[in-house]
């Protein structure tokens, strides 16, 4: 008998970025035919419950996304399972989402009531100390990311200046005949949003690796910031939905507004920058590069404006980093004080909830 096993794709749930906080959960959460709002105080039980959801989807053969925390990346936020369009979320922390369509769509099993109040009593004083370190340290880090983004806009217009846009406008009609031909599906495009990376502990982190190695061609995008690099990918999107063709983004952890990947599923294709702060080289056959770096007309001049910009930026970034260590460790913190004040009758019962309410 041959078992076939599910596949796990992660992303990064939520993203530390230089314009806050960012995250794609509500789009899910409008898309999908069931979702499942898990509601708790910060812990790290729920990051377990929500894995082995995933490993009883997997085991039956369905394919898990699975959105990890940047402060603590082997920390689970959510899942979701594909073929089910179901979605299963911890609905408080890092950020509180509430449903919309109670008794329809959406499901809340609350497990605040799993946990004992005289411990997290007697715990307050702590508690209160925990949380307002963490606070401080998150709002110094996001100011870094601000700064840091502002540095990198400037960084962006020395290029713009030099930039060849009228080739740059011909490459991407010419990739677009090549990508898409005369490919016209008679549906409406699916079109999907993730976060693929973020500033995490030790700095950025993403997941690219694990969203594109299904696909069976790779163009990974080689380029100097303010080229093009999201203007080119989002065309191409919009491209593929104008087709008909399913779309997934994938936005940058520090502008959430600019885009590092679309994937064409249907295609078996994706497009990605693999550039600085995720370098990333042909690992097969089938990866090619896109060379965006030759449309940018060389000056020793703006090269070393750029020199000096990129060590401002990379010292912001530094800081960035730097809190964000602290405020993992205040996170961690606080999580241990709570886990240590579960109730664990009640917390199972709570779980077997969610277990009961999967297999129906």
């Amino acid at each position: 008998m041959v078992i076939i096993y599910g596949t796990i794709t992660e992303y990064m749930g939520t993203a530390y970025t230089g314009r806050g906080i960012a995250h794609k959960y509500e789009t899910l959460i409008a898309t999908s035919e069931k979702t499942v709002f898990l509601k708790a105080p910060p812990t790290n039980a729920i990051s377990n419950l929500l894995k082995q959801a995933a490993g009883h989807f997997l085991k039956r053969g369905y394919d898990v996304d699975r959105f990890n925390n940047p402060v603590e990346p082997d920390n689970t936020e959510a899942i979701f399972v594909r073929d089910l369009s179901l979605f299963i979320i911890q609905a408080s922390h890092p950020v509180s989402l509430e449903p919309t369509e109670l008794g329809g769509r959406h499901h809340v099993i609350s497990f605040y009531d799993a946990f004992d109040t005289k411990k997290l009593e007697a715990q307050k004083a702590e508690m209160t100390a925990i949380a307002q370190e963490s606070d401080e340290v998150l709002s110094k880090m996001l100011q870094s990311m601000k700064n840091a983004l502002l540095i990198h806009d400037d960084w962006e217009k020395v290029n713009i200046n030099r930039m060849m846009w009228k080739e740059h406008e011909n490459l991407i009609e010419s990739l677009k005949k090549e990508l898409f031909g005369t490919m016209k599906l008679h549906k409406k495009s699916t079109v999907s949003h993730r976060i693929a990376g973020s500033l995490s502990i030790g700095g950025s982190r993403d997941y690219l690796p694990s969203i594109t190695n299904k696909m069976k061609r790779r163009i990974l995008m080689k380029g100097l910031s303010g080229t093009g690099k999201s203007t080119m990918l989002k065309a191409l999107g919009k491209e593929a939905e104008r087709r008909g063709i399913d779309v997934l983004y994938g936005w940058c952890g520090l502008d959430p507004r600019s885009v590092d990947l679309v994937l064409l599923p249907e295609l078996s294709v994706c497009l990605f920058d693999a550039t600085q702060p995720h370098d990333y080289d042909p690992e097969g056959p089938t990866d090619e590069i896109l060379d965006l770096v030759s449309l940018c007309v060389e000056d020793e001049a703006a090269e070393e404006k750029i020199r000096e910009i990129s060590g401002r930026y990379k010292e912001k970034i530094m800081d960035g980093t730097g809190y964000m260590h602290a405020f993992a460790q205040s996170e961690g913190r606080l999580r241990q004080v709570m886990d240590k004040a579960i109730l664990r009758n009640k917390f199972d019962e709570k779980a077997q909830l969610l277990s009961e309410w999967i297999d129906e």
